[in-house]
């Protein structure tokens, strides 16, 4: 029985964590870290939002972007 609880735990930390992800975006040179939660891949996302911003990724047309495809931008 313990055993059961404890693989039941770990399964529910493990789904917890992956909720959520954070990338660190080394190309863009502000050292910023974006995170989602339940985001759209960041590669595709970034991808995206360069065509569209005009590869202007401190815009706020950028950001607003990476918003609406579930990633927020913070300075760490």
């Amino acid at each position: 029985m313990h055993k059961k609880l404890t693989v039941l735990a770990l399964a529910a930390a493990a789904l917890a964590t992956s909720a959520c992800v954070t990338v660190i975006d080394a190309g863009d040179g502000g050292d910023y870290a974006w995170t989602g939660q339940g985001a759209q891949p960041f590669d595709s996302a970034r991808d995206q939002c360069r065509e569209r911003a005009g590869d202007r990724e401190g815009t706020t047309a950028f950001i607003q972007c990476m918003s609406e495809k579930g990633w927020t931008r913070t300075n760490d």
